[in-house]
């Protein structure tokens, strides 16, 4: 195990209360009256997977723009899963990768936005330092922010209230790029973060919650491309399965989705992502396989997991006027695409997934052309 142990209070205190946090409801998850817990990680309900939600979500509405002090380029998207803080139950959590003057990775803002037509996007959270290029983020049940800022090369973790609680820093991270909250736990079974490098070996990293943070390096090898802000790939677009305990990477670089099964169980050094992205080896090479690789995967960066089981994948490369959504099944059928942007290429980073039906569901995203969050809906 690589495992590096905080001693401030602060960070004692995070990881308590974490811990707490996702024991004390027995590992399971909090459904919402908008049908999200701690997106991308829920716990799915049994439904048929070879329908298409794409194809069923025929409206697409504007939820409100992300622009509260000027900055723009919203990427990293999820769900408040309870009412804390600042927070109430359901509201959409947004971080902004660009500054005022829409410079690629120097934005440092988190906002929110209640789930309805014409919100009024709040200032959750602001640093320079900490959140300077935030590109991913997830919540505890608690509503706690891990974040991932790919230009300060952190993982801040922030109260409900939007207030530093610890930062994290240094190795195993490098340069982060995903971030997703899970029930199930390795070893200690408390619940964990899973986060993505998209510098060093591509790795993805376990963070075991406890009276201090350990982690574990399950995987490394995922293709990264070295790109500026704007342009980058690595392992990204994290999504989390709670009814089979199975974790979702993409990557942009090989156009493949990749699941780690049983991914609690996976041990440090458990998965060697070989150069061609498509084979593993390992300890753990068996519980690695790929869902999809090839076209229509065009760049993607992000995913949202469907009450079914189904992923939503988002492109960034695909030609200008096309910003292309692909739905595929847990095992790479490909249901259905469909164009949400007909502007910029490129303009489709955070999504998320709500529901409990195909009555209720619906796929949030950020549109990064008009700085708004968007809903696919009945």
């Amino acid at each position: 195990m690589f495992s590096i142990r905080v001693w401030s209070h602060a960070a004692v205190a995070a990881a308590a209360t974490l811990a707490v946090a996702g024991c004390s409801h027995g590992g399971a998850v909090l459904p919402t009256q908008f049908g999200a817990s701690a997106p991308q990680s829920t716990r799915q309900t049994q439904a048929n997977a070879d329908y298409s939600m794409l194809k069923l979500l025929v409206r697409e509405r504007v939820i409100g723009s992300t622009i509260v002090n000027g900055q723009q380029n919203p990427y990293g998207l999820t769900v408040a899963p309870s009412t804390n803080g600042v927070f109430t139950k359901g509201d959409l959590v947004v971080c902004n990768f660009n500054n005022k003057n829409n410079i690629q990775g120097t934005g440092f803002t988190i906002v929110g936005l209640h789930p309805t037509r014409g919100a009024k996007p709040f200032l959750v959270s602001s640093s320079v330092k900490t959140l300077r290029g935030c590109d991913a983020l997830a919540l505890a049940p608690d509503d706690t922010i891990w974040a991932a800022a790919f230009s300060s090369n952190d993982n801040p973790v922030l109260g409900s209230n939007g207030k530093l609680l610890v930062n994290i820093d240094g190795p195993p991270f490098a340069h982060p790029f995903g971030q997703i909250y899970a029930p199930h736990g390795g070893a200690s079974g408390a619940p964990v973060f899973y986060a993505t490098n998209a510098r060093g070996e591509g790795t993805v990293v376990r963070i075991n919650l406890g009276s201090s943070f350990t982690y574990d390096v399950i995987a490394e090898g995922f293709a990264i491309n070295h790109g500026k802000p704007g342009s980058i790939f690595g392992p990204s677009g994290l999504a989390y399965n709670d009814r089979n305990d199975t974790l979702y990477i993409v990557d942009g670089t090989n156009n493949t989705v990749v699941a780690f099964s049983k991914v609690s169980t996976i041990p440090s050094g458990g998965i060697v992502v070989e150069k061609d992205g498509l084979h593993f080896k390992g300890p753990a090479a068996g519980q690695a396989r790929v869902v999809y690789a090839g076209n229509p995967l065009n760049g993607p960066i992000s995913s949202a997991l469907l009450f079914n089981g189904n992923l939503v994948v988002g492109n960034t490369t695909n030609k200008t006027g096309r910003n292309v959504m692909v739905e595929m099944t847990p095992s790479g059928r490909i249901l259905a695409t469909r164009n949400v942007d007909h502007g910029t290429a490129g303009a489709i980073f955070g999504m998320v997934a709500t529901g409990n039906n195909a009555f209720d569901a619906k796929i949030y995203f950020n549109d990064d052309n008009t700085n708004e969050v968007r809903v696919l809906e009945r």
